[in-house]
C-alpha cells in the first residue's frame, strides 16, 4: 500500500488517533489536472457551452495591479454607479476632466488581442457569459456588479469582477500552495500558448502555467437547487451533497432518480478517464423527472481548499468505502437526510432500478433498493443551518482581510486593530500638516 493509500484508510481500519486531516500528498500535477483548460477537452460534450481565451503576461499584470482602471473602448453597464471615491476609474479617452494628472491610459492598449477576443466571444455566446479563470470563478465579487451576479454582457463587466475577486488572486498567486513536488509534475501541459506567452505563479516551481479566461454561456433560469457536489475516492463515488445550502421541499422525492443519473454519469464519463483517482466534481441535473442529461460543471482538487459543503473533510477522508444498504441503515441523523447511492458496475441494469420508481419519481423507501451505497446528503427542513439568508455567502470577502483577521481574534483583536488604525491616521494627518 502506498503512502497516499495509507493516508486514506478509515479510522475503522486503524486504532491510531488522527492528529491532522489524512489527505494524500497534493501534487502540482493534480492541481493542473483540475484546471479547466486541461479537463474541458476531455469532457467537452458533457459541459455547458464555453470558450477559452488565452491570457498574455500583460493582461495578467493588469489583473495583479492595484486599483481598478477599466478600458475606454467598452463602457461599463449604465446601471453601474461609479463615484469619485469608488476606486474605479475609466481610462482617459472617455474622461470628461481636463486635468491631465487625473487621466489614466487605456489599459487595453497593452493587450488588444485579449480584449478583441473577449468582445467576439461574448457576441458568439449570445451576449451573456459567466467568467472564470483556470480554477476559480469570481463569486466573491458579485457585490460590486450592477446585477449582483456573475452574468457579464460587456468586457468591462468581466474586468470589474476579476479585479475585485480574492478567488482570482488565489488562482494567480497561490494556486500551488501546499503542493508537494513529484515525478508526475514534469508532465507536459495541454496549451495553445508558446512558452514565452505563459505566465507562472510567483510561489510555484516547475513548468509555467498557461492561464485562460473561461467564458461560459449563461444558463437561463439556472436552478441552483439541482446542482450537486460529488466526492470520488479511489475511483469510487463516495458521497454527494447539495451545492445550494438551503432546504428545498421537492428534493427528497427526486433523490432516487438523481442518484441513478449521477452514478450512471460518473461510471460512463469520469470513473476511468480522469487521470487522478481522488477528485471532486460538480454536476447540474436540470430535468431529473424526465431523466435528462447530467452536465459537468467543474472538477475540483481533492484538497482542503475545496469546500466539502454539507460534509466535513474529516468525515469524507475517514468515511468507509460504500457497502451494501443492509450494512448502512443510518436513517435520518445529524439534521440531514442520508440516502444510499448505488455502486453497481456497468454491466448492471440501471433500467431495472428505474422500473422500481413510482410515477412521481419516488421509491418505496427513502434509501432505495440499490445494492451497495454511498451517502447522498441534502439539507433537511428542520436543520437550523439551512436558512443562510441571515449570512450572505462570501460576506467576509467584502471587507479588508486585516479587518476579517482582527475579528477572528474577538473583541481584543478588534480593539488592537482600531488602535493601530488610529495611529496610522494620526501619523498621516501630521505628515499632511507638515507638508502644508
Amino acid at each position: 500500500m502506498s503512502v497516499a493509500e495509507a493516508n486514506l484508510v478509515s479510522p475503522f481500519d486503524s486504532e491510531a488517533p488522527l492528529t491532522c486531516l489524512p489527505f494524500p500528498p497534493v501534487t502540482r500535477a493534480h492541481i493542473l489536472h483540475c484546471s479547466f483548460h486541461f479537463w474541458h477537452p476531455l469532457y467537452r460534450s458533457t459541459t455547458p457551452k464555453a470558450r477559452l481565451v488565452p491570457l498574455t503576461p500583460p493582461f495578467l499584470a493588469y489583473l495583479r495591479a492595484d486599483g481598478i482602471v477599466l478600458p475606454s473602448s467598452t463602457l461599463p453597464s449604465p446601471s453601474l454607479d461609479i463615484d469619485d471615491d469608488s476606486g474605479i476609474f475609466i481610462s482617459s479617452s472617455t474622461s470628461d476632466t481636463d486635468d491631465d494628472e487625473d487621466e489614466s491610459p487605456d489599459p487595453a492598449l497593452d493587450w488588444p488581442d485579449v480584449h478583441a477576443s473577449i468582445i467576439s466571444t461574448i457576441a458568439e455566446l449570445d451576449g451573456s457569459v459567466i467568467p472564470k479563470l483556470n480554477w476559480s470563478a469570481p463569486k466573491d465579487a458579485t457585490w460590486i456588479a450592477a446585477t449582483n451576479s456573475m452574468e457579464c454582457r460587456t468586457p468591462n463587466d468581466i474586468y470589474l469582477l476579476l479585479k475585485s475577486s480574492d478567488f482570482i488572486t488565489h488562482d494567480l498567486e497561490q494556486a500551488f500552495d501546499g503542493c508537494r513536488e513529484g515525478a508526475e509534475d514534469t508532465l507536459p501541459l495541454q496549451s495553445s500558448l508558446s512558452s514565452s506567452e505563459r505566465n507562472e505563479p510567483t510561489n510555484s516551481r516547475g513548468p509555467p502555467v498557461p492561464y485562460y479566461l473561461v467564458l461560459r454561456k449563461t444558463i437561463p433560469a439556472l436552478i441552483t437547487s439541482l446542482e450537486f457536489r460529488c466526492f470520488v475516492r479511489r475511483r469510487r463515488l463516495l458521497c454527494i451533497c447539495q451545492r445550494d445550502l438551503n432546504h428545498y421541499a421537492f428534493l427528497p422525492s427526486l433523490l432516487p432518480t438523481l442518484k441513478l443519473l449521477i452514478q450512471d454519469f460518473f461510471e460512463q464519463k469520469l470513473q476511468y478517464t480522469f487521470p487522478d483517482e481522488n477528485f471532486v466534481f460538480d454536476v447540474y441535473v436540470p430535468q431529473p423527472k424526465e431523466r435528462g442529461r447530467v452536465w459537468l460543471i467543474d472538477i475540483n482538487p481533492w484538497a482542503q481548499r475545496t469546500d466539502p459543503l454539507l460534509f466535513s473533510w474529516l468525515e469524507v477522508l475517514t468515511m468507509p468505502d460504500p457497502v451494501s444498504l443492509t450494512q448502512t441503515q443510518e436513517g435520518v441523523t445529524r439534521g440531514v437526510l442520508r440516502l444510499s447511492l448505488g455502486t453497481q458496475n456497468k454491466t448492471s441494469s440501471i433500467a431495472e432500478n428505474h422500473e422500481e420508481l413510482d410515477s412521481d419519481g419516488s421509491s418505496d423507501s427513502e434509501a432505495g433498493d440499490v445494492e451497495g451505497g454511498s451517502e447522498f446528503r441534502i439539507v433537511k427542513r428542520d436543520d437550523p443551518e439551512a436558512y443562510t439568508f441571515n449570512t450572505p455567502q462570501f460576506s467576509a470577502h467584502k471587507l479588508p482581510k486585516d479587518v476579517v483577521d482582527a475579528g477572528a481574534d474577538g473583541e481584543s483583536g478588534l480593539r488592537e486593530f482600531m488602535g493601530r488604525w488610529r495611529d496610522i491616521v494620526s501619523r498621516q494627518n501630521r505628515e499632511e500638516v507638515q507638508d502644508d
